[in-house]
């Protein structure tokens, strides 16, 4: 005999599911979302094993406190919040998001006219992951995540001067980093370009 599994058409039947605690909801939320809460996870951690890990809590989070999803915004993005938060819990615990730089008062908000350059978002989000820690994390929080300076330092413990500093140096890395990529990709065009005509 065929045993019928409970389907969920609308997010509004899941999220009542998982409030009601089946496990079949479990099943589905972490099967609809993990392929994306993991990216999310794994632009602040700096492996995909702790990335899974941190997910896999994050989930956990989410199950158990469902009930607090208010459903004023998308579940989706609550669920994101949910990884941000227990990926930064993860950098505190293993103090991965601190860096020992001075702080300097930076009060002018950086420009992002730099980011729109010929450089695909993946491999953008891959110059993102090279970052050291404490840049990443700020970078992330304020660049993706949408979060002021303000908010990053009650969620970091750390000044406003300093979430300011570190996405500045952040995004002078990332400058850099996309500017001898793109000198790379000319070089390399003209090396062809030659290579055709000698031949």
């Amino acid at each position: 005999m065929l045993r019928l599994i409970p389907f969920f058409t609308t997010e509004t039947q899941l999220i009542a599911a998982l409030r009601r605690g089946e496990s079949r909801a479990h099943k589905v939320a972490y099967e609809r979302f993990s392929g994306r809460m993991l990216a999310v996870c794994m632009r602040y951690c700096a492996n995909r094993d702790d990335a899974e890990e941190v997910m896999i809590d994050g989930f956990m989070r989410v199950f158990e406190k469902i009930s607090q999803f208010r459903e004023d915004g998308s579940f989706e993005g609550w669920i994101r919040r949910v990884m941000v938060t227990e990926s930064l819990m993860f950098l505190r615990r293993n103090k991965q998001w601190r860096q020992e730089i001075p702080i300097d008062d930076v009060t002018v908000e950086p420009d992002y006219a730099w980011a729109d350059t010929a450089i695909h978002e993946n491999e953008l989000l891959r110059m993102v992951n090279q970052l050291p820690d404490g840049y990443r994390t700020v970078f992330n929080l304020y660049a993706i995540e949408g979060y002021n300076h303000a908010e990053i330092a009650e969620l970091l413990g750390i000044s406003e001067g300093t979430s300011k500093s570190q996405l500045s140096r952040a995004r002078a890395i990332l400058q850099a980093t996309i500017t001898k990529a793109e000198q790379e990709q000319q070089t390399n065009g003209q090396a062809t370009k030659l290579r055709k005509k000698s031949s």
